[in-house]
C-alpha cells in the first residue's frame, strides 16, 4: 500500500526534507506551509498528518481542533519545545503524538510506521461489545451509554480499546504507550495519565462510575 502523508510546516526546508525522505521510501507526500494551504490537501485523504505547532496565523493546535472532527487519521505534532501543559493541550486538541525538533529521520520514520500499523490493525477489527450500560463499537470506534454517544478522542478510544479488550489485565503506563505507538520513548508515557483521567470523566458523566481502575504503583485495568 502506498501511504499518503501530509506535512504542514511553515519552514520550507523541513517540508522539502520530509518530502524527499518519505518519497524515497515510497510514500506520497503533500506539503503545506500554512494552515490555510493544509486545508486544501484534506480532500486527498492523507493517511497521517505531520503538523508543526508554531506557525504564524493559525497555529498547529488551532488547525488540529478545526479539522479533528472530520479527519480520522493520526496527527503527529512537530515542535521544538514541549512542556507538560503543552502536551496536555495538544492531546486535548486531538493530536496523537509529539515529535521534538530536531529529530532523527529514523525515529520519525519509526513513529510514522507505528501509527500506520496501528491504523491497519484497527481496520481489520469489527465488533460491538456491551459492558453493562456501556456499548463499545470497535469497528466504528464509538462508545455510547444507553444510546448516548460519548465523544472520545482518537487516542482515548485506543486506550479504552486496549484495556476493554483485555478486561481485568493490568497495564502500566509504559506498556500502554508501547502497545499504542509501537515502542517506548522515555517521558512520553506520562501522557497516558491524562488520557485515562479524561476517559473516566467522559464516561462517568453518563454512568456515575469508573470504567478504569487505578492499581496504585502498578497501572490501569478495565473493570466493567
Amino acid at each position: 500500500m502506498r501511504y499518503k502523508l501530509l506535512v504542514v510546516d511553515d519552514e520550507q526546508e523541513i517540508c522539502i526534507m520530509l518530502k524527499e525522505f518519505f518519497g524515497m521510501l515510497g510514500y506520497t507526500v503533500y506539503t503545506a506551509n500554512s494552515a490555510k494551504a493544509a486545508l486544501g490537501f484534506l480532500s486527498a485523504e492523507p493517511d497521517l498528518i505531520l503538523l508543526d505547532i508554531n506557525m504564524p496565523g493559525t497555529d498547529g493546535l488551532d488547525l488540529c481542533r478545526q479539522i479533528r472532527d472530520g479527519v480520522n487519521v493520526p496527527i503527529l505534532f512537530l515542535t521544538a519545545k514541549i512542556e507538560e501543559e503543552d502536551r496536555v493541550e495538544g492531546f486535548l486538541a486531538g493530536g496523537d503524538d509529539y515529535i521534538l525538533k530536531p529529530f532523527s529521520m529514523e525515529e520519525l520514520q519509526a513513529r510514522v510506521m507505528a501509527h500506520l500499523r496501528r491504523e491497519a490493525r484497527r481496520t481489520d477489527k469489527k465488533m460491538v461489545m456491551n459492558y453493562g450500560a456501556v456499548m463499545v463499537d470497535y469497528g466504528d470506534r464509538k462508545v455510547s451509554v444507553e444510546g448516548n454517544e460519548v465523544g472520545l478522542t482518537k487516542t482515548e478510544f485506543e486506550i479504552l480499546e486496549l484495556l476493554s479488550r483485555n478486561r481485568g489485565r493490568i497495564f502500566d503506563k509504559e506498556t500502554i504507550y508501547e502497545r499504542l505507538w509501537g515502542y517506548d520513548k522515555e517521558g512520553n508515557s506520562e501522557s497516558i495519565t491524562e488520557h485515562v483521567r479524561r476517559i473516566r470523566k467522559k464516561i462517568g458523566a453518563h454512568t456515575g462510575q469508573d470504567v478504569i481502575e487505578t492499581v496504585w504503583g502498578v497501572g490501569y485495568r478495565w473493570i466493567l
